[in-house]
């Protein structure tokens, strides 16, 4: 599913991989955790990751986010929840300020869905990646803490 042409997108790099290598890929250390995202069946739709970002120049962490849905899935409402879930368990599971995330200038719906959750725009990144032949400009989107102020979704336990 995730290496197939139709799932990744016409805005994600195309990149074979064996079911094992999947499976490798989402057993990462800290630094990268994977999660799949579930309709209340238990039906798989995508999934969410965080990875931490090295700033060499700053010595600093920069904490990411991305995700993926199948293509029927797109427009549901799941990628803003998946965000917002993210969003929380991060803010409430880490000390970073600060979460960013990517995504093609043309991706309106990954946009709408980064702004809908309180992500805010910041500029461009002119031929940020090299995707089926052509350099792609992406947006960078960011959320601080202080913007976040409090889950939207998931609480503090005690």
């Amino acid at each position: 599913m995730i290496g197939s042409p139709v799932f990744v997108g016409e805005y994600n790099p195309l990149k074979q991989m064996s079911k094992a290598e999947v499976e490798r890929t989402l057993e990462r250390p800290a630094d990268f955790q994977s999660f799949f995202i579930e309709k209340k069946d238990g039906g798989k739709v995508g999934f969410v990751v965080y990875f931490y970002m090295l700033h060499p120049g700053l010595g600093a962490r920069i904490l990411e986010i991305g995700y993926s849905l199948a293509p029927g899935e797109r427009g549901k409402g799941y990628g803003t929840e998946a965000i917002s879930l993210m969003v929380d368990y991060l803010f409430l599971s880490t000390e970073g300020s600060r979460i960013q995330a990517q995504t093609d200038v043309r991706n309106v719906a990954s946009q709408r869905a980064l702004e809908k959750t309180g992500f805010k725009k910041e500029g461009t990144l002119r031929s940020a990646y090299f995707i089926r032949g052509t350099w792609r400009d992406a947006f960078i989107y960011s959320i601080l803490r202080d913007e976040w102020k409090e889950p939207k979704i998931l609480s503090r336990t005690a």
